[in-house]
């Protein structure tokens, strides 16, 4: 077993699971495989790195993760009002994700909330977005980033 402990530059081989207030769970790897990933590298939220530093394989941990430091509060100007013409090929369905393009030309999803005879209001705010979650983490491994 190492004795690294995770910290900048680390890569960091690990089981975790995401549950929402109510023990929803979220996400999981439990079934599947670990997750691998180097700190920093933008794959998780600060928000989930931060209570991570200092952890070592073998070790585990349950945080709770304020939507400050997850996906961010709910933000009403993210719900937009999208006219019906602009839904030719699709008919659309509350609840269904969507992708649009964003002004840079990136992709952006969202999701109908409302549908009329003009309209199409559209959430594209984060799914998590407002929520508190509790971040189940079983570190396995811990050791440098390889460079290439």
């Amino acid at each position: 077993m190492s004795e690294y402990r995770i910290d900048e530059g680390m890569e960091v081989t690990l089981h975790f699971t995401l549950k929402l207030e109510d023990g929803t769970v979220v996400d999981s790897t439990r079934e599947k495989q670990p997750a691998t990933f180097q700190l920093g590298d933008g794959n998780l939220p600060p928000g989930f790195e931060y209570p991570l530093k200092g952890m070592s394989g073998g070790e585990s941990g349950s945080f709770e993760i304020t939507p400050e430091h997850a996906f961010g509060q709910r933000n009403p100007q993210n719900v937009q009002m999208l006219g019906r013409d602009d839904f030719e090929e699709i008919e659309p369905e509350v609840g269904t994700v969507m992708s649009f393009a964003d002004p840079a030309g990136g992709e952006l999803p969202g999701v109908i909330i409302a549908v009329d005879e003009r309209n199409v209001e559209v959430d594209f705010n984060h799914p998590l977005a407002g929520r508190t979650l509790t971040f189940e983490v079983e570190v396995l491994d811990v050791r440098p980033a390889q460079t290439h």
